[in-house]
């Protein structure tokens, strides 16, 4: 009822202030069914040994990655963190610089989100990159903003399997009615150029593209970049960065922009967030790009130094004419990317994303001799495959948590069409061991079920 500190005078005074005589007063537009009277009805206090006890028997009846192994994917993945990455970025300097408001007095914050900016243009293959966003979502969000106020359109065409997620967050963001799904190839699991032509038209802004997509398919990415160019409108591209260290990168191709999700950099999954979403794009878009972009310079004394080169925050650049809404960056968990990068360096990538593809596909290889397991579509796919089961994934998935594994994810969180879809990810760290329990599980699984 009141702040921390004020005393029952100057409670008063602030409430003679506004002329009532009581803070209940306040209160009469809130029906009194709804009002508390008196304390609330919660437990005692604990101590702080009980307490940990309390939530740490709550907190085990999870199935966590570390202690189960864990083939879940569908945007977040279980990587290996380096040792030496939470020790850098937990230290005190980092945790405690939340955003760099006094930009030029932070030149640490500043150099990371530069490198961070660096790494993100080379494995996109683009010209520039901003500090970060939120997630993979909001970058998939500001990617059709740029695109609408670019081409003076408001049609944004989804490719085929576009994280369901992402899609959900551009009709929010930008109304369903300029929203346009083209299905992919119910066999291939991709979208051919010639739905993409038929779905767009002259008031097409850009169209969404997944990289591998949802399902794990690689798309003919250059044909759809081809596709949407031919209609002039912008071609976006959704990109896993673990898979870029061997795909060509989308801005190669022609992509005017690539986004994505940068959690399997170096950051834990940790119940969905915090994450970091990546925005890149050629440099003829950088003055519409959403947040901040730090750029390097030399001081009057000619010693290298960062600034914040642009920041197109409406509360106080360009406000009514800000091009975003988007007013910070997720400066620590871009800190994480950067570090993990700059640990594994470019052949510690690519062996990460070959481990990656080597595994899945010994996965998918183990579960097709699963009487009624197939894998779902007939595409090339590098570290997530989609497989299609007998039974609703559902089923196979609370088995599988019943004989210790994480199965996958289960399609039907994506979509009715999907209840029979498992979607896999082995990562790096999955053992020849558990990849051989994931498979003995899942066909556990599947014989139960056929019953």
């Amino acid at each position: 009822m009141s702040y921390v500190g004020r005393s029952a005078a100057e409670r008063e005074a602030m409430l003679a202030s506004i002329g009532v005589a009581r803070f209940e007063d306040l209160l009469i537009d809130v029906p009194r069914a709804l009002r508390v009277d008196g304390p609330l009805d919660v437990p005692a206090a604990a101590s702080e040994l009980e307490l940990r006890a309390e939530v740490g028997a709550i907190a085990a009846k999870n199935d966590a990655a570390r202690d189960v192994p864990s083939f879940l994917g569908g945007g977040l993945y279980d990587h290996y963190i380096p040792s030496a990455l939470p020790r850098v970025a937990l230290r005190s300097e980092f945790m405690t610089a939340y955003t760099p408001y006094q930009p030029e007095v932070a030149q640490g914050t500043l150099q990371v989100i530069f490198e961070f900016q660096s790494m993100i243009a080379e494995l996109t293959g683009l010209d520039v990159a901003n500090a970060s966003l939120y997630d993979g979502a909001s970058a998939v969000v500001e990617a059709a903003y740029l695109a609408r106020a670019q081409t003076g359109r408001d049609g944004i065409v989804v490719a085929g399997a576009l994280h369901p997620h992402y899609e959900q967050a551009l009709g929010t963001f930008h109304g369903a009615e300029h929203v346009t799904h083209v299905a992919h190839d119910p066999a291939t699991g991709i979208v051919t150029p010639a739905a993409l032509t038929a779905a767009i038209g002259p008031t097409t802004a850009c169209v969404m593209l997944q990289y591998p997509n949802f399902f794990g398919a690689i798309e003919d990415l250059k044909a759809l970049i081809d596709t949407a160019h031919a209609a002039g409108a912008l071609a976006v591209v959704a990109a896993d960065p673990i898979a870029l260290a061997l795909l060509t990168p989308p801005g190669t191709l022609g992509a005017d922009l690539c986004v994505g999700e940068a959690q399997s950099l170096g950051a834990p999954i940790s119940f969905g967030g915090p994450v970091c979403g990546f925005f890149a794009g050629k440099k003829e878009f950088v003055r519409r790009f959403p947040g901040r972009i730090v750029g390097q310079t030399v001081d009057g004394q000619g010693s290298r130094g960062f600034v914040l080169t642009l920041q197109t925050r409406e509360q106080h650049i360009r406000r009514e004419k800000a091009t975003s809404n988007i007013c910070t960056n997720q400066g620590l968990i871009a800190l994480m990317n950067t570090i993990y990068l700059s640990l594994l360096g470019k052949q510690g990538l690519i062996d990460v994303a070959t481990l990656c593809f080597q595994k899945t596909h010994y996965a998918a290889q183990r579960a097709k001799v699963v009487a009624g397991v197939e894998v779902a579509f007939a595409s090339s796919y590098l570290r997530e495959v989609a497989l299609k089961l007998p039974l609703p994934a559902a089923q196979a998935i609370k088995k599988g948590r019943e004989l210790g594994v994480l199965l996958g994810v289960d399609g039907a969180a994506f979509g009715k069409d999907s209840a029979n879809l498992l979607l896999v990810a082995a990562t790096e760290k999955r053992t020849k061991a558990e990849i051989d329990q994931w498979a003995a599980a899942l066909a556990q699984a599947v014989k139960g079920g056929a019953r």
